[in-house]
């Protein structure tokens, strides 16, 4: 099988020829794994370890500036190639990011917040939010027409309170969804309009090329959620499941993707969005223990990641990983799995235990 057939299989409830895997990493390891191992370009990486990665049409190149933030082509796996604005300092919502050393890498964290003072609604329309007009969605097709069908492709994302934290600060984003709430509407509102037309748009330009798309929200941190249950049916819900009702007009399967304990989510998330896969799986965050998973929704999702990246996989040794590794393929062994890191790998991960964990489940 091919590494998008095994994907395939996965997606149409069927049984691969073999455990499929996937790749999330920081730029600073994928660097030091291309120039380590002698790989020219991702594709080589790939077969080097035997991945069934999948390729990421990143859509910031399609405008003049970015519009993904700065983690999210690393988090959904590996872009087919670097934006053209990579670099830029200011994306399309006006938020300003500056490089910020944390010894061993760098991550792009927000310098400026636009929406920080805005008081009323009124502010908020006031603000100059993009037009999806002045994206050039041509630039999809044409790299969709040179793909090779070997890969499954992902392209199109929605995370709207990922945005909006950066546009208003992060203290005050969750003060907004108690205290203000006609803010919150306000932001919210102009967010979905633009990626539900937006992604109409790449979608059509995808002309059924398209595999996965990404809807997501951050709805867990690593002792519990980030919000309540009500907060999050009351201002993220509606939104997302009109979204994944999009992609699925286009016959394109909703990877959803939340960190940490987000266990409460996720009956809202199987039922009533209607997710396929869920990345990642931090099992160590309560609530997310890999049994009571399979237990509860085993039957309905495709679960992605899950070795564990903060302790195993970053400061474990071999042997540690080979048994992660096996002891989740027995948990997962009667439901469908995608294995990879649960999350991107760090640059402090010894490259002996990636290979660990590609060759376990290789050879199971």
């Amino acid at each position: 099988m091919t590494p998008r057939e095994r994907w395939m299989c996965l997606l149409n409830g069927k049984t691969p020829d073999r455990i499929p895997t996937d790749y999330q990493a920081t730029i600073e390891i994928t660097n030091r794994l291309k120039s380590d191992l002698g790989c020219g370009d991702m594709e080589t990486l790939f077969r080097h370890f035997d991945i069934d990665g999948k390729l990421v049409f990143d859509a910031n190149y399609i405008g003049a500036a970015p519009l993904t933030p700065p983690h999210l082509a690393s988090g959904l796996g590996v872009a087919d190639e670097p934006a053209d604005n990579a670099d830029s300092d200011t994306d399309v919502w006006g938020v300003k990011y500056s490089d910020i050393q944390y010894g061993t890498g760098a991550y792009r964290e927000v310098a400026h917040h636009p929406l920080a003072d805005a008081q009323s609604p009124q502010d908020v329309h006031r603000h100059r939010w993009p037009c999806v007009d002045d994206f050039d969605f041509s630039r999809i097709a044409k790299k969709l027409d040179n793909h090779d069908s070997s890969r499954i492709v992902l392209c199109g994302w929605y995370e709207p309170f990922l945005i909006y934290c950066a546009m208003r600060g992060m203290e005050q984003s969750f003060e907004d969804l108690l205290c203000n709430p006609e803010i919150a509407d306000a932001i919210l509102g102009h967010l979905f309009d633009f990626f539900h037309e937006f992604n109409r748009r790449l979608f059509e330009a995808g002309k059924g090329r398209i595999d996965l798309t990404y809807v997501a929200e951050d709805l867990g941190g690593q002792t519990g959620p980030l919000m309540s249950l009500e907060v999050y049916r009351r201002f993220l819900l509606p939104n997302q499941i009109k979204m994944a009702d999009l992609a699925r007009r286009y016959n394109i399967h909703i990877i959803y993707h939340t960190d940490g304990a987000a266990r409460i989510f996720l009956p809202d998330l199987v039922d009533r969005v209607g997710i396929e896969l869920l990345n990642p799986i931090q099992w160590r965050c309560p609530g997310m223990d890999r049994v009571g998973l399979v237990r509860d929704f085993g039957r309905q999702i495709i679960f992605h990641g899950a070795v564990d990246n903060q302790q195993t996989l970053s400061f474990g040794t071999v042997d540690d990983v080979i048994a992660e590794v096996r002891q989740t393929r027995d948990i997962f062994s009667k439901c469908r799995w995608i294995c990879g890191p649960c999350h991107n790998l760090q640059p402090v991960t010894p490259t002996a235990n990636i290979y660990a964990m590609y060759q376990t489940i290789n050879e199971s």
